[in-house]
């Protein structure tokens, strides 16, 4: 049976940190990394989002224009949340029920790809339910030392397969990873 991708985009260190990006990514970011962001968005109809990544993004992309603002408001985004009740930017709706049983559901939906971006305890939550089918990381040539990492010191195994690598001018590399071996 064929299913909706879910599909996983993150800023990460080199050393492996997820957490604030907003704080060491901007200095690396150009038209390269722009169009890869660009590429994923486009091949998605619905974006699933945490509360804090969605209260972020909501707070910058509501007032912006162009294409890349008329993408994020536009597409359909779904907030996993327990305590928003009232998304107020354009087209969003809270999550109802539990997160893995609402994703299995979703993804069996006709559709294009789930995209989620940011959301790590989504990600993370997500990947040990084995519901991430492409993820896609943007490694940044930085190493911080400290801060939130994708993958928990204590977590299970996930084998992945190297769809692609992307060296921008940067020194950013993208890779994509199809979950599953």
């Amino acid at each position: 049976m064929t299913h909706r991708k879910i599909v996983a985009g993150l800023f990460i260190s080199a050393d492996g940190v997820v957490g604030a990006p907003e704080q060491w990514t901007f200095q690396h970011m150009d038209d390269q990394a722009a169009t890869a962001i660009g590429g994923l968005i486009a091949d998605a109809d619905t974006m699933l989002l945490g509360r804090r990544t969605y209260e972020e993004f909501a707070g910058y992309w509501a007032s912006q224009t162009g294409p890349m603002a008329d993408a994020m408001n536009g597409i359909r985004k779904i907030v996993a949340s327990t305590t928003l009740t009232a998304p107020d930017w354009a087209n969003s709706e809270v999550l109802d029920g539990d997160l893995v049983r609402r994703l299995t559901e979703l993804r069996q939906q006709p559709g294009r790809n789930i995209n989620i971006s940011g959301s790590i305890r989504v990600v993370r939550t997500l990947l040990e339910a084995g519901l991430i089918d492409d993820l896609h990381l943007m490694v940044f040539p930085v190493a911080l030392g400290e801060g939130m990492r994708l993958f928990p010191e204590q977590g299970k195994r996930i084998d992945m397969t190297l769809e692609g690598a992307t060296t921008f001018r940067t020194g950013v590399v993208h890779l994509h990873y199809r979950i599953g071996g």
